[in-house]
């Protein structure tokens, strides 16, 4: 991986003694593995923190194994070779391509905005959902249709971004922005200035790489955006929503500090209650599926 070849290369320029500590628990893992007993006496305990505190070793199944000997061993060679080159392969950090059904995912999104201008699109998408949804509100309170909804929407957003969202290649994107900014600073405090200009020229060639971390993370959104807009529309088509005509008769809500309010009256500014509820409900959902589900919607460094 190139986060344990980056780790590694930064240790050893912190400090060159330990070159000699990495080879050692390079040497010493059997089948992988390595346990303090093993290096004891060859390399001090510090030395041995800084492994496991770089994440450099990671916990295995009898001691702890580093996460990738090949990339440990690309970051020892890195760190004697040209420190105007990345350490960041420009092969692995592909682009990502979107399918034709990705495609269409965004263009049935633009559509689907449309709707919140359009009245015969929203009339269209307000009249399907209801076909399931209103029924509910003949046996709960529109609130709770909310609620369902955004855990609904919750649930469906955590997967999709899980699924869709490679995260080692956004890792990778990130990685490789560090380490030329880490070369350029180096290069500057070397007074290097023929480094310095391949540097810049390969910072030029990199910006492509923020598109491509665009493109990774609107993917999963083009998805989310399409089954969530229609939920959406269908509310605003429920209520009648500034101005719109009405299709059901959903009464108050109480909200601590404002008390008793119609669904569509004037809130924080433009925001009206029942987008206000299903947003806290939303991000409440969100973060309550990410910990039971142990999802990782960031990149880790």
């Amino acid at each position: 991986m190139v986060r344990t070849e980056k780790r590694v290369r930064e240790l050893v320029s912190e400090d060159p003694t330990m070159r000699e500590v990495v080879e050692t628990v390079l040497d010493r893992a059997d089948d992988g593995e390595v346990t303090w007993a093993d290096v004891k006496g060859e390399i001090e305990s510090g030395q041995w923190g800084r492994l496991i505190e770089k994440e450099v070793l990671v916990e295995g199944e009898a001691g702890f194994r580093i996460e990738d000997p090949e990339a440990a061993r690309e970051g020892l060679k890195g760190e004697d070779g040209d420190l105007t080159s990345s350490s960041v392969d420009l092969d692995e950090v592909e682009g990502t391509t979107w399918s034709k059904w990705d495609k269409m995912a965004g263009a049935g999104t633009l559509l689907f905005f449309v709707g919140y201008m359009y009245n015969p699109i929203r009339n269209a998408v307000g009249t399907t959902i209801d076909v399931v949804l209103g029924p509910l509100l003949e046996v709960l309170p529109f609130y709770a249709v909310v609620l369902l909804l955004a855990m609904t929407t919750g649930l469906y957003s955590t997967a999709l971004r899980g699924v869709l969202m490679d995260m080692e290649k956004m890792s990778m994107y990130q990685d490789r922005m560090k380490d030329i900014q880490e070369r350029r600073k180096e290069a500057k405090e070397r007074g290097d200035d023929a480094a310095m200009q391949e540097i810049q020229e390969e910072q030029m060639e990199a910006m492509g790489d923020q598109l491509g971390m665009f493109k990774e993370q609107f993917r999963p959104m083009a998805w989310i955006m399409f089954l969530t807009i229609p939920a959406f529309l269908w509310m605003y088509w429920a209520i009648g929503a500034r101005g719109a005509e009405s299709h059901h008769v959903l009464g108050e809500v109480v909200f601590p500090i404002w008390g008793a309010m119609g669904w569509t009256e004037p809130m924080l500014g433009p925001i009206q209650p029942w987008i206000f509820w299903y947003f806290i409900c939303s991000t409440a959902s969100i973060q309550i599926i990410q910990k039971a589900l142990d999802i990782e919607m960031s990149p880790s460094s």
